[in-house]
């Protein structure tokens, strides 16, 4: 039986409670919100170095139980984290991305069941950040003017040919089809999102606009014949090393004078390496394998580089986190039915990643940006308008 708290322990003044495997009781802080289970004796120890990743695989794992609303968790837990271990980083990491590589981390993630997402994300099952125009939408108001302020930038046309690399469940597919009029070519390495996403199209008619494949974004034809590319939530599992690769490819697949749009997840820091005491590797070992976040200025590089001019840049961080709120929310509130549908650890995942994220995001720890390119023409001209009204124009 534990006596009393390690000294490191004492006076931190947080609103947690730890209950012991015997029943014993030792309050951090005046009117507790979070209560820690210890199921394993050993969790004690590592109390006084509380990394994010250590509470996190501990709860995985079944050595610590929660109680509390996960948002006050996950909130208290990192007061706890960097009371005691200050700002720590990561290390930058680099990992090898090939083709079945890559093909086995999206499988891991987005494969895991479609019934499962099916109950957090909107009913188009937009698994991206939304765009909160007035900040009072709801989550399906939000996800569909997402799609228009997309669609909107790229300056979409009936009748042009776009191409949606990591084409999830089809819903922006769909969109730019039916609300466009835009033809689509979407792909996808996730069998079960390609499943769904076509039994969709197909649902709404609209297979003569809407064609979607199982492919890596290394094998598109790069012969020029997308009129607009859109990638969205895509390069974070394209890997820093393969980010040249794939930016000249979305060059080689759009013709001159075309827009290219990259929406995704951005690190804080220049050199991509993940923050929040171990959060960042909490993500990597159980939400995302070898997934990497470029800074802003490294994808911006890359962007360039491969020949493509940046025209227009937008943060949308605080939109991500009252996205993830709405998802975390939404899952909190279905729990019973997720656990029929997943495993138990996986619950406990993806419990820890949303309301986490959404934490993250609001804190600035990471960040979203969509970049706007053009192809420019041999002269160095395009045909983009000289002000941005049009996007927020009807």
């Amino acid at each position: 039986m534990l006596a009393q708290l390690p000294p490191a322990l004492q006076n931190l003044q947080l609103p947690l409670r730890l209950r012991l495997w015997d029943g014993h009781e030792f309050n951090l802080g005046p009117t507790p919100s979070v209560t820690i289970v210890v199921k394993d004796p050993q969790m004690v120890t590592q109390f006084t170095h509380p990394s994010l990743d250590a509470l996190g695989a501990a709860f995985v794992e079944g050595k610590l139980e929660l109680e509390g609303s996960i948002s006050d968790v996950i909130r208290v837990c990192d007061e706890w984290s960097h009371a005691l271990l200050g700002d720590m980083d990561s290390q930058p990491v680099r990992t090898t991305h090939d083709k079945e590589t890559d093909a086995s981390a999206i499988s891991y993630h987005y494969d895991l069941s479609n019934a499962f997402y099916q109950l957090w994300l909107d009913s188009d099952m937009a698994y991206s950040c939304a765009y909160f125009e007035t900040g009072s939408e709801t989550l399906e108001q939000a996800q569909q003017a997402k799609f228009r302020h997309l669609c909107r930038k790229l300056r979409l046309q009936p009748g042009e040919y776009l191409l949606d690399v990591g084409c999830g469940w089809g819903g922006l597919a769909r969109y730019a089809a039916r609300e466009f009029g835009a033809k689509v070519f979407g792909i996808t390495l996730s069998k079960e999102q390609l499943a769904l996403a076509r039994e969709r199209v197909t649902a709404e008619g609209l297979d003569d606009l809407v064609e979607l494949q199982l492919l890596d974004y290394r094998d598109l034809p790069q012969d020029g014949r997308f009129d607009k590319v859109v990638s969205v939530g895509m390069f974070e599992h394209v890997g820093h090393e393969n980010l040249s690769e794939y930016c000249k490819t979305l060059f080689g697949a759009v013709k001159e004078g075309g827009l290219v749009m990259n929406h995704g997840i951005t690190a804080k820091h220049t050199d991509g390496r993940p923050v929040g005491r171990g959060a960042g590797d909490f993500i990597g070992k159980y939400v995302f394998p070898n997934g990497e976040l470029p800074h802003l200025s490294m994808i911006s590089a890359e962007i360039s580089e491969a020949g493509l001019e940046i025209v227009d840049v937008e943060s949308l961080r605080l939109h991500y986190a009252r996205t993830l709120d709405h998802w975390s929310e939404h899952l909190e509130d279905n729990l019973e039915a997720a656990g029929k549908l997943v495993p138990e650890q996986a619950l406990r995942i993806w419990r820890l990643y949303l309301a986490g994220c959404a934490y993250a995001f609001a804190k600035g720890w990471i960040n979203l940006h969509q970049i706007l390119a053009v192809k420019a023409h041999p002269d160095g001209s395009h045909e983009l308008p000289w002000t941005r009204d049009d996007i927020y124009t009807p």
